[in-house]
């Protein structure tokens, strides 16, 4: 399976002993794949550097590393622009990656990602509870 993490699941899974942390342990157990983009990993760089510091920042793209050398980091280049999202088109980063991913979904707390849902693309929005609730034991430890 291959999913895409919006900024606002990334933010709180990298906290300590935050209940979405199990998300990225699927990715470095490799149990499942992270689809990122350069726009997507420029997204993650300004909102956790902004919010939390250039070190924090750092410690982020460190795992991405080690998820990539664990073989489970799928980085694509949209070559099309779906602008699927209409009131925030910075989303539209995130859902031209799953896209490009053939990604099965894009996990997020954002409403804006509802437009996805009806769009007619294989990726569907998903909450990270309802992500981790659907398949703990297969893809979350």
């Amino acid at each position: 399976m291959t999913v895409c993490i919006d900024t606002n699941v990334l933010v709180q899974a990298r906290a300590n002993s935050h209940p979405f942390g199990v998300i990225l342990d699927g990715f470095l157990f490799g149990m499942m794949n992270w689809a990122v983009s350069n726009r997507t990993l420029t997204e993650y760089e300004e909102i956790i550097s902004s919010n939390a510091g250039p070190a924090a920042w750092g410690m982020v793209a460190r795992f991405i590393e080690l998820v990539g050398m664990s073989g489970n980091l799928v980085m694509v280049s949209p070559h099309y622009q779906f602008h699927i999202i209409g009131d925030d088109p910075d989303d539209n980063a995130f859902t031209d990656c799953a896209i490009a991913a053939h990604a099965d979904f894009v996990i997020t707390e954002d409403r804006h990602f509802a437009a996805l849902a009806d769009a007619g693309y294989k990726p569907q929005p998903i909450t990270p509870q309802e992500f981790i609730d659907r398949y703990r034991g297969i893809h979350v430890p």
